[in-house]
């Protein structure tokens, strides 16, 4: 009798696992770019030269390294502002000069005010479901009288929304605008705790309920000394914690379009530098909003003085840049909105 029931257990147990290998499959297949060469035609207008623009301007002396709450940081929020304003993107209507004030009151260390800014694309056909694409815009300001420019941390993720929002952009003003909005979210005072991301999420201009994703951009410039020999990657941090769908679509749009090789070390949830906890998207994860974390890893010029725009693999945040665009673009087109379970 005892042999019988183990018998059937076994035969169970290989029941399930052959419906969740199918399950896993059936997932993988219907991930699909049916509209993959008009893909192709945005990502092409992801340039190195623009983004390179973009890093060398955000990550400039005048700025005196972005501190929260500072005239430097306030003046490049005027020029992301500016920014979309020439790209005749829409403000929120409750936000329209595209920033929400976050008060000193929830800053730390005596900061002054500060801003968050918000620039959207309203969808076709579901224009009350939000796809994110954030990236902190401050940096560390002055120290010892030296200036952090802060290129990588995080000019390179500031320049990679505003280029991805060009591409959107051009894409609506062709007649193909996505069928979900888009929301393009420069934080601030993530380098003092996160918290404009923080304050977002607590007081979100779209309601949470409905945003379908967020894909956090994070120091994407550089190259960490584990991928000295093979600069062609990107960590993926987060992608998978919510939502099966989402890792497997991140991983669809990079065997499309880049070929980057996507490194999960860090998404491990024993990975003692505990990044998922460290940047603007865990806020949204802590409000149930699935999250892709895109990060290059810590590098010699990490939280230095020395880490200016001359330093920036401008080819390689062109590729990576394209990677986040295709994942937001699928996320943004698909037919269904993105499932939230583990399979």
């Amino acid at each position: 009798m005892k042999v019988l029931i183990a018998s059937a257990l076994i035969l169970v147990g290989s029941c399930s696992n052959l419906r969740h290998s199918k399950k896993i499959e059936n997932l993988k297949n219907s991930i699909t770019y049916k509209d993959e060469t008009l893909v192709k035609n945005y990502l092409n207008t992801i340039k190195l030269e623009e983004l390179k623009s973009i890093v060398e301007e955000v990550s400039s002396d005048k700025y005196n390294g972005r501190m929260t709450g500072e005239e430097g940081h306030n003046q490049v929020c005027d020029y992301i502002r500016q920014s979309y304003k020439d790209l005749n993107l829409q403000a929120p209507e409750s936000h329209p000069n595209f920033y929400q004030k976050v008060p000193k009151e929830v800053l730390p260390n005596n900061l002054n005010d500060s801003q968050n800014i918000i620039a959207y694309i309203k969808g076709s056909e579901f224009p009350d479901e939000y796809v994110y694409i954030s990236a902190h815009s401050d940096h560390e300001g002055v120290i010892n009288g030296e200036i952090y420019n802060g290129a990588d941390d995080n000019g390179s993720g500031t320049a990679a929304v505003l280029e991805m929002a060009e591409a959107f952009s051009q894409a609506v003003k062709d007649g193909h605008p996505p069928k979900r909005s888009i929301v393009f979210l420069h934080v601030t005072a993530e380098e003092v705790g996160l918290h404009g991301s923080k304050y977002y999420t607590e007081n979100p201009i779209f309601p949470l309920v409905n945003a379908v994703a967020t894909l956090n951009i994070d120091m994407i410039g550089r190259v960490d000394n584990r991928h000295l020999n093979n600069e062609n990657y990107i960590y993926i941090i987060g992608a998978d914690k919510m939502s099966t769908e989402l890792d497997f679509i991140a991983q669809k749009a990079n065997s499309t379009f880049t070929n980057l090789n996507l490194d999960y070390t860090y998404n491990d949830d024993r990975d003692p530098n505990r990044y998922y906890y460290r940047s603007d998207h865990y806020n949204f994860a802590l409000k149930e909003v699935p999250v892709i974390f895109f990060f290059n890893g810590e590098h010699e010029d990490y939280t230095k003085p020395t880490d200016t725009a001359d330093k920036i693999n401008y080819a390689l945040l062109e590729k990576r840049t394209k990677l986040i665009f295709a994942t937001a673009w699928y996320l943004a087109n698909s037919k269904t909105r993105l499932k939230e379970e583990i399979i």
